[in-house]
């Protein structure tokens, strides 16, 4: 694999400063490029870092980042912001397109879980991003939630949710305990060493629920048809459900790759092998493609 060198370096996005880890393929001129965006909570050292280094020993140069309010990042503290989000990925294309190790006519993005939907949004609106790869994605739509739920009970929910607006809860909690990702599997990565940062807290605005059951991604399907898009997917996943991905899929008018792998949970693509490598040679080999050697 290609030798990397990794600085840590500073942007700023709607006038607050973003931290981020640029790795760049060591003696391969200027090269085509990724932002990452990760998980709901995540940062920069936990599942983006691991994608982020595999891309860039690929040959692509990878900036992961955290967004406002998690991480380093300035901003409201551990509050899940959409449309800041967006915005912060469109600071991270900018980023990336200013630096002279990077061909600025060959950028993409990669999101895994949350930042999947992130980043099919961000493909969606901005014209810079030549190609799009969502890992165990989260594709959110309101639609989809409220017809599962009830329209009642999902209004029910929000309304909850405004009420307590700016309380915190825990993101995991163990023993199915009150979390803003509830159950086991969460807990298991972010509750143990294997999500280990000097960064990551535990602890979310029950705001930021708010924000997850409004932000529609599947909404940017139809907006890809300039667009290449990769998604890969565990066949069995509990929590960013397989068949969203799937009508993602279908629904893109563009070029289109789907990736299944046979995981067990949605976690194993967070950091459990053979899965990660599998995902990540997929995406390496999609974003060559697409965004040119």
């Amino acid at each position: 694999m290609t030798s990397v060198k990794a600085q840590r370096i500073t942007f700023r996005s709607e006038d607050i400063e973003l931290v981020g880890e640029l790795r760049i393929p060591e003696g391969a001129g200027a090269v085509p490029a990724v932002a990452l965006t990760g998980p709901f909570t995540g940062v920069k050292e936990q599942v983006v870092g691991t994608y982020a280094e595999l891309l860039a020993r690929a040959g692509l140069a990878t900036l992961a980042f955290d967004h406002r309010g998690f991480g380093e990042s300035g901003g409201r503290r551990r509050h899940e912001d959409s449309q800041g989000k967006l915005a912060d990925l469109r600071a991270a294309v900018g980023a990336l397109a200013g630096r002279p190790e990077v061909d600025p006519d060959r950028i993409g993005v990669v999101g895994v879980c949350l930042g999947a939907g992130y980043a099919v949004r961000a493909a969606a609106t901005d014209p810079r991003i030549r190609a799009v790869a969502g890992i165990a994605g989260a594709y959110n739509s309101p639609v989809h939630m409220a017809r599962s739920m009830g329209v009642d009970a999902y209004r029910s929910a929000l309304s909850g949710f405004l009420d307590r607006y700016d309380e915190c809860l825990p993101a995991v909690a163990p023993d199915n305990g009150e979390a803003a990702m509830g159950g086991d599997e969460p807990y298991a990565y972010y509750g143990t060493a294997r999500s280990a940062s000097p960064y990551w807290r535990n602890e979310v605005t029950r705001g930021s629920l708010h924000s997850l059951m409004t932000f529609d991604a599947m909404g940017a399907a139809d907006l890809l048809a300039a667009t290449p898009l990769l998604v890969v997917h565990g066949r069995t996943d509990a929590y960013c459900s397989p068949d969203l991905a799937r009508e993602l899929h279908e629904r893109a008018p563009g070029d289109k790759e789907i990736v299944w792998l046979d995981t067990d949970r949605h976690i194993d693509l967070y950091d459990v092998e053979p899965y990660v490598t599998q995902a990540a040679q997929a995406t390496a080999d999609f974003l060559h493609r697409n965004l040119g050697s």
